[in-house]
């Protein structure tokens, strides 16, 4: 019992250096992590309670460990959220009405930062994207339809808000795809998105945010009406 609390405090004592060694800027985005022997002599520990340290910040997403090349400062946690709200819908402590009620809040935001600090390029992308929508098969509507609002999220040059939308993005992905598809195939809903998202687009071609909030949440109205139908 002695050994393992050792072990635990010694795994901690690691995971903290590596921390530290972030705040203080000696170890930044793509840096090479020190050898196991050089962490273990350093802080004392034994290699072990290394290889714990390690897999722990690889789970976190801090870390990115390289077969045969060794740990590099990665920074990736949307694989992380996406992990942790997965395990959290299986477990039913989270539902898609919740799911949705998140998105709705960040999606919004989104949109007002990108209107803030959307570039030409940006907006000539959701210009194309939105006269693809007009005319395409429903794969492919189900395809431009993630991509214009992850495109929305990329504009608000807010990391966290994209990564939390993408993680919730592929939660939506990986249990109710079925439904996604439903609401796009449906063509009363299919149309009322386009026009919300052509709302959106537009909201961002005129700085007008206004029009930009009344199509988010003309978006969601439809969105969340299918998920009452459909009892999700």
């Amino acid at each position: 019992m002695e050994e393992k609390e050792l072990q635990k405090k010694s795994y901690t004592k690691v995971v903290d250096y590596i921390k530290h060694q972030i705040m203080a800027g000696q170890l930044k985005t793509g840096d090479k992590l020190p050898a196991e022997r050089e962490l273990s002599e350093t802080l004392g520990v034994s290699r072990n309670s290394v290889r714990e340290a390690v897999r722990t910040l690889d789970i976190m997403g801090v870390i990115s460990s390289q077969h045969g090349a060794g740990n590099y400062v990665q920074g990736n946690f949307e694989n992380n959220l996406v992990e942790s709200m997965s395990m959290m819908f299986l477990l039913n402590q989270i539902n898609y009405e919740q799911i949705s009620q998140l998105r709705l809040g960040l999606e919004m935001q989104a949109l007002m930062l990108a209107i803030d600090h959307i570039t030409e390029p940006e907006l000539k992308q959701m210009e194309q994207i939105i006269s693809q929508l007009e005319n395409v098969t429903e794969e492919n509507n189900v395809i431009l339809d993630k991509k214009l609002h992850y495109s929305i999220a990329v504009a608000s040059k807010n990391v966290l808000i994209l990564n939390i939308l993408q993680a919730l993005s592929t939660i939506v992905d990986q249990f109710i795809l079925d439904l996604r598809r439903e609401i796009l195939s449906s063509e009363d809903s299919r149309d009322g998105l386009y026009e919300a998202h052509k709302g959106m687009v537009k909201s961002l071609l005129t700085k007008d945010k206004e029009l930009g909030r009344k199509s988010i949440y003309k978006h969601f109205a439809l969105i969340d009406e299918k998920l009452k139908k459909f009892g999700k």
